[in-house]
């Protein structure tokens, strides 16, 4: 499975921006495809999931500090995943990764098998 994300960019505290992520080869393998971010100096930390059932999007996952503010969206293909960000804020900066597992429920980096490379997001204040 490759993975490329891209959509990051500047941005002021309150504004939105949409973060994609193309997916190629063996998606139909992978049930969850995610979101992480990492800011200087910190781990790397989980945003928001997105995971199949069948051929159709089944349910999201989020970190707390995101619930409400970002959402998840797949196709049905699972070549693509987006990350719609809405009200962002100074602490939201950081470099985007999407990502994608094998197994439900994943939240922990370790439990991610395929990684794209990052887009930076920064949110000015």
């Amino acid at each position: 499975v490759q993975l490329q994300a891209s959509g990051g960019g500047l941005v002021q505290a309150g504004g939105s921006l949409r973060l994609s992520c193309a997916a190629s080869g063996r998606t139909n393998s992978m049930i969850v495809m995610g979101w992480f971010r990492q800011a200087p100096g910190k781990e790397r930390e989980f945003v928001a999931a997105i995971s199949w059932r069948g051929g159709s999007t089944y349910y999201d996952m989020y970190a707390n500090s995101v619930k409400g503010r970002f959402t998840p969206v797949g196709n049905n293909a699972r070549n693509a995943v987006y990350l719609q960000m809405n009200s962002l804020k100074p602490e939201d900066t950081a470099v985007y990764y999407c990502a994608a597992a094998p197994k439900v429920n994943a939240r922990s980096k370790d439990e991610y098998d395929y990684w794209g490379q990052g887009t930076q997001v920064t949110v000015s204040s």
